[in-house]
Order: structure tokens, then sequence, then C-alpha cells
């Protein structure tokens, strides 16, 4: 692949996945998930997977721990997170998503697939589900965090 191929092939992948944030967020917020921001969706997309400490997610996030912190304050103040004993440090807490986090990450994925509704038409449903695997494969671990 050519440099300029190359460049072209970054520039339409972040372009989508910019896109996709934004529409993912407009979704949620017109779901009536108001008082959020991105953010808030990398960091429910990890505490989804079984919760996580604030340093999980402050590396998930690629973020300070202070930073973190100040999230996790933000999402249990506005009732969408809960800190519970960890089950195997005594010392640390872990994070998990309260009933109004998993609505709001099932309003995301309602999101998501109106988010994919126009590829699906434009590509058809067979070339998108192959996007997806290939995407899935050259990117399997993540972690999908903001850019800042």
């Amino acid at each position: 692949m050519q440099k300029s191929e190359a460049l072209a092939l970054t520039a339409a992948l972040l372009a989508a996945a910019s896109g996709l944030t934004q529409r993912l967020h407009e979704g949620v917020v017109a779901r009536g998930f108001e008082g959020l921001r991105p953010v808030h969706g990398f960091a429910f997309a990890r505490l989804s997977f079984g919760g996580a400490t604030a340093s999980e997610l402050a590396a998930h996030l690629g973020v300070t721990k202070q930073a973190a912190g100040q999230l996790v304050d933000e999402m249990v103040r506005k009732g969408y997170v809960e800190r519970q004993p960890h089950p195997h440090d005594a010392r640390a807490r872990l994070l998990v998503l309260t009933e109004r986090g998993w609505a709001c990450t099932r309003a995301a994925e309602e999101a998501a697939a109106d988010a994919v509704r126009p590829w699906v038409a434009e590509l058809g449903e067979d070339e998108v589900r192959s996007l997806a695997q290939k995407l899935a494969a050259v990117s399997p671990d993540g972690p999908i965090r903001p850019t800042w």
C-alpha cells in the first residue's frame, strides 16, 4: 500500500470513528440521558465488562488516576455508577454500573444500530458484517478510548 493510500485509509477510519462517536452520543442524549459527554460512553464500555477499579478505568481511558477519580465521582453523583467492595482486594473499590448506567448502555446499543443503518443502506448488510470482522481482526483488543 502506498503512503498516500495509507493516509487516506487512516483519515477515513478516523472520520468514521469520530462520526460514530458523535452519533452515539447524540442518540443517547435523544433517549433521555442528559448531562453526559462521549467520555462517559468510553467509561461505560469498560465498566460493562464486570466493573473496574478507578486505576483500571484510568488506564483504559488513558488519563491520570486523579482525572479518572473526578469522572467516577461525577458518574456516581449522576446515578450511573456505584462503588462496591472489591471481591479480591479489600483496599480497592469496584466500580459497577447501576440500573441507570445499564439503561444508558442499552440506549447506546440502540443508537449504534441507528448509526450504522446508513452504512448498511450504502454497502449492504453482508459488507458491513465483513467490515466489522476485518476491523476486529486488525484491532481485536482495543482499547477504545477518547482522543484528547
